[in-house]
């Protein structure tokens, strides 16, 4: 009788050994949620990033760089009459009276003729 028992009470410790393997990882699946499982994410409270094309000079001649060139060629009161895919045209006074300068309309605004 002694060993039968002895033989149940090894048989039950094993069973419960088995046992007790299959709930650890079933247990691993258990989450605890405090509060509102439905909310928003935290707010990024950073600068948004610049709009496409922020940081991009313009690709033409800029007016106020021809007038200012204008001027350095002797031209007063100069201003910018037209402005075309090719070029900018100044128009101003010189000292033989009224002129015209024709710039390209690239960087750097190069003078083309006088």
């Amino acid at each position: 009788m002694m060993q039968f028992l002895a033989k149940a009470g090894l048989a039950a410790m094993l069973t419960a050994g088995t046992l007790a393997g299959t709930v650890v990882p079933a247990a691993a699946q258990f989450s605890i949620i405090i509060g509102d499982p439905d909310r928003e994410p935290p707010r990024d409270y950073r600068r948004p990033p610049p709009p496409p094309g922020f940081n991009r000079r313009p690709r033409g001649c800029d007016p106020r760089l021809a007038e200012d060139l204008a001027r350095d060629y002797g031209f007063r009161h100069a201003r910018v009459v037209d402005i075309t895919p090719r070029r900018v045209i100044v128009q101003g006074w010189t000292r033989r009276g009224p002129d015209e300068m024709s710039f390209g309309n690239v960087r750097g605004c190069p003078p083309l003729r006088r």
